[in-house]
C-alpha cells in the first residue's frame, strides 16, 4: 500500500530555508511570491491493511517533530 506523508512546519515557526528560496526567487526577478515554506515528502510502501492509527503513530514517533511540524497522510488513490 503506497502512502505519502507530507510534513510541513507549523504556521508561525520560522522557516530559514523557505526564506532563502524566497530571497533567491526575488533575486532572479520573480515578483509576486508572497512567501515560501519548505516541507518534505515521505513515501512509504506499507503492508496492505496497515491502519491509519499505525501510520499516525509512525509520524508522531519518528517522521515528524510534532512540536514544530504538522503532517498529512495520503494513501494511494486519494
Amino acid at each position: 500500500m503506497k502512502t505519502r506523508i507530507l510534513v510541513r512546519l507549523k504556521p508561525g515557526v520560522l522557516d530559514p530555508q523557505g526564506r532563502a528560496v524566497h530571497h533567491a526567487l526575488e533575486g532572479l526577478g520573480f515578483d509576486g511570491v508572497a512567501d515560501v515554506r519548505i516541507g518534505r515528502l515521505i513515501e512509504l510502501d506499507l503492508a496492505d491493511g496497515t491502519d491509519e492509527a499505525t501510520i499516525t503513530a509512525m509520524c508522531e514517533k519518528l517522521l515528524a517533530n510534532t512540536v514544530i511540524e504538522n503532517f498529512t497522510i495520503e494513501q494511494a488513490g486519494e
